[in-house]
């Protein structure tokens, strides 16, 4: 956070800021580090490889910040994004009937986020069982917050109380309830819009 701080007494102009988000667009949408097929590719190598190119991205645009300030104007924000997410850091998630749905795991999404809104928030609005006791619902709220103006969207997961095959339901809930808040900002949305198709 020293660097903020000195950035801000600097008084840097906007220029830097577009500087870097070009910066991270070109670091996001580049391909995977590995000529392998994703088939033969461990879940811990594909893991290590999503985060080290996020973390990359982040290392290089924050040094890129640093001159800039973290603050944009909320359209800059949006612009960022609605672009399309790399494939390299999309997962699939197969079911017993053999239906495959895409999507971008919770924690690339706070990491995106993070990189295009430094100064996001997010918070659990509720969480409420059904009246059978066989469901749990989350309603998430995800804040963007420009130089101009701030904006929100929220939205709800659902998910098994008995499906417990990864994490507790309340989890998945939450996930699947911020994944979808961050859709209806655009990030991650050509997804909704592949799988209709």
């Amino acid at each position: 956070m020293a660097w903020l701080s000195k950035s801000m007494k600097m008084g840097k102009s906007s220029s830097s800021a577009s500087a870097s988000a070009s910066l991270l667009k070109s670091l996001l949408c580049r391909p995977p580090r590995s000529s392998y097929s994703s088939a033969k590719r461990s879940s811990n190598s594909s893991f290590k490889e999503t985060h080290d190119v996020v973390a990359e991205a982040e290392e290089e645009v924050e040094a890129a910040s640093a001159s800039s300030g973290i603050s944009r104007p909320l359209s800059e924000i949006l612009k960022e994004l609605n672009k399309r997410v790399p494939d390299s850091l999309v997962k699939v998630l197969r079911s017993e009937n053999d239906f495959s749905i895409k999507y971008v795991p919770w924690h690339v999404m706070n990491r995106i986020l993070n990189l295009h809104a430094p100064e996001w928030s997010g918070e659990v609005r509720s969480i409420t069982y059904s009246g059978d006791a066989k469901s749990v619902s989350v309603v998430y709220r995800v804040t963007l917050y420009g130089t101009d103006a701030e904006i929100y969207r929220e939205s709800t997961g659902t998910a098994s109380v008995d499906d417990t095959s990864y994490g507790d339901p309340v989890q998945k809930a939450e996930a699947m309830a911020f994944r979808r808040a961050c859709a209806r900002f655009g990030l991650g949305l050509h997804l909704y819009h592949e799988d209709m198709s």
